[in-house]
């Protein structure tokens, strides 16, 4: 049942997306921009970039770029109004169950906002909550810093392993990696995630367990992924310290499920809560963050926080046309609806970055990887993107052929800093040329006739030039965004992140799907334990499909077992 309160925007949503008169006014707007090139655009308008571009704090956004004109805009802004963006916007801000497929309000913004307005969500101060356990969180990590957390022979923790999956490793192993030149010097954060035992076999090997501290993050403290490696971890430290009193002063726990953490040896006292309006992939601004907070200190992740706060108010209360995550929703609903994209590239050119790309391939398919509508009908039009992408300079000499020369149209997402934290040399002006050429080269391209020109000019015969020439052309007019932000501190990541997070919740609400379940995954971790027992008993083969019973009977000759 959804909410009496939801009634509104859930009756608004009950007209199929392709039934709105924006929908089919771009439509026919497409019909007349199939032919438009951005090379002549700017040629006719030299206030292009200023007209298409925007700030927000220390952010700007250049989407002039794109195959689009101000009646473009115009119309996907008309789109977002007649889907109810705005009235979904102020119902997730105000604590409405928009996840209604669980009954669950979406509250992340709450986890970075001050405590003053207090928020109230059926009768519970949601910011007092978050400001509780932040308080928590940073007497915690402080007594680790200052030395008064020990280790149960007295030593000072010197490792922190973060043990976890999905949401509650992604997001808090990007955020680390990004900012590692804020790391304070007596602490190292890994991440393990992996159930293959060579991910926690090989981070433990050069640890020290008399100094490690290992954060067990898993909401039910039930995740099969987490608990394995959690137990292995248990069992490796107490192969060292030989006692069951260590494991209280060597793990501490990210979840609600008192009881089963109590089980494990955790003292309750040292876990750290998160609520169900959390959604994992939104999760690294609540109690998961604590890695984040261990390794960067208290007063960068505050600043992180900051950061998103500052973008969530950007977010509810600028209007559309100038909001930059409604902006970037709407232009991929662009490509992905009318110009028929499947995939959405991003390339930072920007090292720290290197573990965004599978941070927000998280974010986005599994958010807007769906096939039913919030009226339960199965979409006859594109949803999530393949998310896909790399650093630059690296992306450059593995794929962008692909990008440049290949048959498919690519929207991607260039974010450079204009200040590195280590410089050498020239190579920060290097990387940045490099990228606004990627960008230009895409624009611009290259035609046939400027290359036989050129190959001629070289020396080339001209039948050997038209002959070369094809294999050369670029063929240009490709779009692409670019985000440029002074240098990449914890206040721009945190507004970096919170764009991106909007984003894909701009794009969900066009969609008319729920962002924020993923029953995707379950099937596969149902099917599971069945498969476990038949892998060692024969007599718990069970019933498959002939190739999984096929490849179960092999592993088992493989592995010496009777078939």
């Amino acid at each position: 049942m959804i909410p009496s309160k939801l009634d509104p925007i859930q009756r608004l949503l009950m007209t199929p997306l392709k039934h709105l008169p924006a929908w089919k006014s771009l439509e026919q707007h497409y019909k007349a921009m199939r032919a438009f090139d951005m090379r002549t655009a700017f040629r006719k308008n030299p206030q292009r970039f200023e007209a298409l571009s925007l700030r927000c704090g220390d952010l700007l956004l250049d989407y002039s770029k794109n195959r689009i004109t101000s009646e473009t805009m115009t119309q996907l802004m008309q789109l977002a109004r007649e889907s109810g963006l705005e009235d979904t916007r102020d119902a997730m801000c105000r604590g409405e169950r928009i996840n209604f497929t669980e009954q669950r309000a979406v509250l992340h913004t709450a986890l970075r906002a001050p405590v003053r307005p207090p928020l109230i969500v059926e009768g519970v101060e949601i910011e007092h909550e978050v400001a509780t356990v932040l308080k928590r969180m940073q007497r915690f990590v402080e007594s680790v810093h200052n030395g008064s957390w020990l280790g149960y022979t007295g030593k000072p923790i010197r490792n922190v392993v973060n043990i976890g999956i999905g949401g509650s490793d992604l997001g808090p192993a990007m955020v680390c990696v990004a900012l590692d030149h804020y790391a304070v010097e007596s602490i190292r954060v890994h991440f393990v995630s992996n159930l293959d035992p060579a991910h926690l076999a090989s981070t433990l090997a050069t640890l020290d367990p008399e100094t490690t501290l290992f954060i067990v993050a898993s909401k039910t403290f039930t995740t099969l992924e987490t608990l394995a490696n959690a137990n292995s971890a248990k069992a490796w430290l107490l192969a060292a310290l030989r006692a069951p009193a260590a494991v209280a002063r060597h793990f501490v726990a990210l979840s609600t499920n008192a009881q089963a953490v109590e089980a494990f040896g955790i003292n309750p006292t040292n876990m750290f809560i998160f609520w169900d309006w959390v959604g994992g992939r939104d999760s690294l601004w609540s109690a998961i963050g604590l890695s984040i907070a261990l390794q960067i200190g208290w007063g960068n992740f505050q600043a992180l926080l900051a950061g998103a706060h500052a973008m969530d108010l950007h977010f509810k209360e600028a209007p559309l046309e100038a909001n930059m995550p409604v902006i970037l929703g709407m232009l991929g609903i662009w490509y992905s609806n009318f110009w028929g994209t499947d995939t959405y590239g991003i390339f930072p050119y920007d090292q720290r970055l290197r573990l965004l790309v599978p941070f927000l391939q998280q974010l986005d398919m599994e958010s807007n990887g769906k096939n039913v509508s919030r009226a339960n009908r199965l979409v006859n039009y594109n949803t999530g993107p393949i998310v896909w992408g790399a650093p630059g300079t690296n992306g450059q000499h593995a794929f962008f052929e692909l990008v440049h020369q290949g048959t498919r149209l690519i929207p991607t997402d260039f974010l450079m800093a204009a200040v590195n934290h280590t410089p050498l040399a020239d190579q920060h002006e290097w990387l940045l040329a490099n990228c606004l050429a990627q960008t230009e080269a895409l624009l611009k391209g290259k035609s046939r006739a400027v290359i036989e020109a050129e190959l001629i000019a070289q020396g080339m015969s001209s039948k050997a030039a038209k002959a070369l020439a094809p294999h050369k052309v670029f063929p240009g007019n490709r779009p692409s965004n670019t985000l440029l932000y002074q240098k990449l501190d914890p206040h721009t990541l945190g507004m970096l992140l919170a764009l991106y997070e909007h984003k894909v919740f701009v794009q969900g609400v066009i969609w008319q799907i729920n962002s924020f379940d993923q029953w995707g995954v379950e099937l596969g971790k149902q099917l599971a334990p069945p498969i476990r027992a038949a892998l060692s008993s024969v007599r718990a083969i069970g019933e498959h499909d002939g190739s999984t019973l096929g490849l179960i009977t092999d592993i088992r000759r493989r592995r010496g077992l009777s078939t």
